[in-house]
């Protein structure tokens, strides 16, 4: 196994050579210039403070991930060795809608996230946020006019978006959720199953952050899958015959990866697991019966993998009517929930872990830990390479199943 992360394989040259900053409104950090300082006669704010003088800790950092389905903003302060979150907003903006069939951004698609946005710009600038990165993931990665929709976004509210690299998102989503890794020596996986694309990533356990083996990502997320195969509905049979399409899929395009874990799995005691993303927090959901979403009851719970897969046949089995019906899951949900069931499977088979973890937390968390680790770097050297274990969530923290 490559010690190193194999580069990234972009399916769309050129995607990632855009902007880097990632800052709402960027005229709000800039330092004022020599002659400004002097005119005001305010000394600028040392490392570690803000202009106001306070502690740099009590800064408010924010995360913006804008996915192919939900756009999810974080905003947090530092708490000690955690962060406590101050404000969240997600919404479900379907960014790729239709995307897998014409290649490009809709602008009905275009028009609901910019809606999603101005929202995210407006908690920005009333949180004062002091430093914010802000992504974009699968949908813009290949989707035609995704970088000059990137620009239509910074010109109407200020947010510069960063379209980060499959790898740069699946070390985002590990930094994010590994603390809520399963206790043990083994190898373990962990993954992110978005709406436009799949994550795996496999780890070695041990120090702060545990160090990639290897990673693949795949286009295959609960969007572009339903949007390629088909949702599964209409009659029992015609729904078996979808899923088992979306399954052959989704394993087709794990091959090489699951041809480079096998031996990895095959020789070790205890193999551990670990998702983050809608489906595995909806499909713990109903797992455990909820009469409604709660994070607390979802987010470092452990599930059986066998309860898991009886889950996901049974989602299969059930006409859209019928998953619609279901608390967790609803209507909105009702329809993609199975393709990421089909994924799910389809890693359960290449990584047969005996337990599932389950994260609701990922990229945006990721992103505050590098965020805040950054900024208590000490002064000309480098930040540290990990971020705080765990964090302190406050109301609202949870984020957008689906």
């Amino acid at each position: 196994m490559a010690d190193l992360s194999p580069p990234d394989r972009d399916r769309r040259p050129g995607a990632h050579k855009g902007k880097s900053s990632g800052k709402v409104a960027d005229f709000r950090y800039k330092r004022p210039a020599p002659s400004e300082r002097k005119a005001s006669g305010k000394r600028p704010a040392r490392r570690g403070e803000s202009r106001q003088g306070s502690p740099q800790r009590r800064q408010a950092y924010a995360a913006l991930d804008l996915g192919t389905n939900n756009c999810r903003l974080l905003i947090a302060r530092p708490s000690g060795e955690n962060f406590t979150v101050i404000d969240a907003f997600s919404r479900v903006v379907r960014l790729g809608e239709g995307l897998a069939k014409s290649g490009r951004l809709s602008e009905e698609a275009m028009e609901r996230t910019l809606g999603a946005l101005h929202i995210c710009a407006d908690k920005l600038r009333r949180r004062n946020v002091h430093l914010a990165r802000s992504v974009a993931t699968e949908a813009c990665r290949r989707a035609a006019n995704g970088e000059q929709f990137i620009e239509r976004v910074r010109r109407e509210t200020g947010i510069v978006l960063d379209i980060i690299s499959a790898q740069e998102e699946a070390r985002l989503a590990v930094l994010g959720c590994h603390i809520l890794l399963e206790d043990g020596a083994g190898p373990a996986v962990i993954f992110d199953i978005g709406g436009g694309s799949t994550e795996l990533v496999l780890i070695e356990p041990g120090g702060p952050v545990p160090r990639i083996l290897d990673w693949q990502s795949v286009p295959w997320g609960v969007v572009s899958l339903t949007d390629t195969v088909g949702p599964v509905s209409g009659a029992p049979a015609a729904r078996e015959a979808r899923y088992a399409e979306m399954r052959r899929v989704v394993a087709e395009s794990f091959a090489a990866f699951a041809r480079r874990i096998a031996p990895v799995a095959a020789r070790a005691d205890d193999i551990r697991l670990l998702g983050t993303s809608g489906t595995v927090t909806t499909l713990a959901s109903v797992h455990l019966e909820l009469p409604q979403y709660d994070r607390r009851a979802v987010d470092g719970l452990i599930v059986p993998s066998t309860a898991m897969r009886e889950v996901s046949m049974r989602l299969a089995a059930m006409s859209p009517r019928e998953r619609g019906g279901l608390p967790c899951i609803g209507n909105d949900r009702a329809e993609l929930v199975v393709a990421g069931c089909a994924i799910l499977e389809a890693i359960l088979d290449i990584w047969p872990a005996k337990r599932l973890g389950v994260a609701d937390r990922g990229i945006r968390e990721g992103i505050l830990r590098s965020l805040m680790a950054s900024e208590t770097a000490p002064a000309g050297g480098r930040a540290p390479a990990s971020a705080p274990a765990s964090a302190t969530t406050g109301a609202g923290a949870g984020q957008e199943r689906g």
